[in-house]
């Protein structure tokens, strides 16, 4: 029988402001969970009688709270729960991890989001830059918060394989070296399609209804464009960001003949 405190140490997790003072977040599903135990250790692990007991971390001092279907139902952030729920300490990043994740532009290529407020989207982005081999998000510090469950969730599981942090983009992109190439989609940017592109460098991604903002704009250096290819008189406006995103991580690849 769950308790009334266990219950509301979980649903409070939703919330920002509990989640950074308690240094955790929840996690859903055998997938992400899953992934995620393989990097971590869990703190607490909620599940159903049905989920395989093999799949349950056994290392010591993770708790165990087995319930009923129903009772999970009650825990979860989820329309339809999956099983098991997973309760991890945010990692801490060291400054000497920091300092590598910032600047492996020099070497690689780097997502910048700046200002992305949909947590689907973001979710979403990182599982996009863990299926190209992008292991560094750098994000705004007004993006949403990467442990909402709604992000971890959309992550799939990629959320322990990507390194994302949080950083104010204009004060970081001027600490990179001038002939970092800096990409951002512009409305008049150049045919990413007809651009050669390089194998390292920032790809900035916007705000899903303002773009890239001012500040961040003045220091893209690569002015990309998706085009459209609609002949209809009335067609989509933009493209969805997360979306956008996959294109253009997809065209880096593409360019530099599957380079990571």
């Amino acid at each position: 029988m769950i308790s009334k405190n266990q219950l509301k140490r979980v649903k409070r997790l939703e919330n920002k402001k509990y989640r950074s003072e308690a240094g955790l977040f929840v996690a859903e599903g055998p997938k992400v969970v899953g992934d995620l135990c393989e990097v971590m250790t869990p703190q607490t692990i909620i599940s159903t009688p049905d989920f395989p007991p093999s799949r349950l971390p056994s290392a010591a001092g993770c708790e165990h709270i087995e319930v009923s279907a129903e009772e999970l139902r009650q825990f979860s952030f989820l329309q339809h729960p999956q099983q098991v729920i997973g309760i991890f300490r945010q990692p801490v990043i060291t400054d000497a991890e920091r300092e590598a994740a910032l600047s492996s532009a020099r070497t690689r290529h780097v997502l910048a989001l700046d200002g992305i407020q949909d947590p689907g989207n973001l979710g979403t982005i990182i599982r996009i830059a863990d299926w190209f081999g992008i292991r560094t998000i750098v994000c705004s510090p007004d993006t949403t918060d990467l442990w909402n469950p709604k992000v971890v969730q959309a992550t799939m599981g990629s959320i322990a394989h990507v390194s994302v942090l949080y950083e104010p983009l204009p004060s970081w992109l001027m600490t990179l070296r001038a002939d970092t190439p800096i990409y951002g989609t512009l409305l008049d940017g150049d045919n990413i399609y007809a651009t050669p592109l390089s194998d390292h460098g920032v790809i900035v991604m916007g705000n899903e209804g303002n773009g890239i903002s001012v500040p961040v704009r003045r220091l893209v250096n690569s002015r990309l464009l998706i085009p459209c290819f609609s002949d209809e008189a009335h067609h989509a406006e933009s493209l969805n960001v997360a979306i956008a995103t996959a294109i253009v991580c997809s065209e880096m690849r593409r360019s530099r003949g599957m380079k990571i």
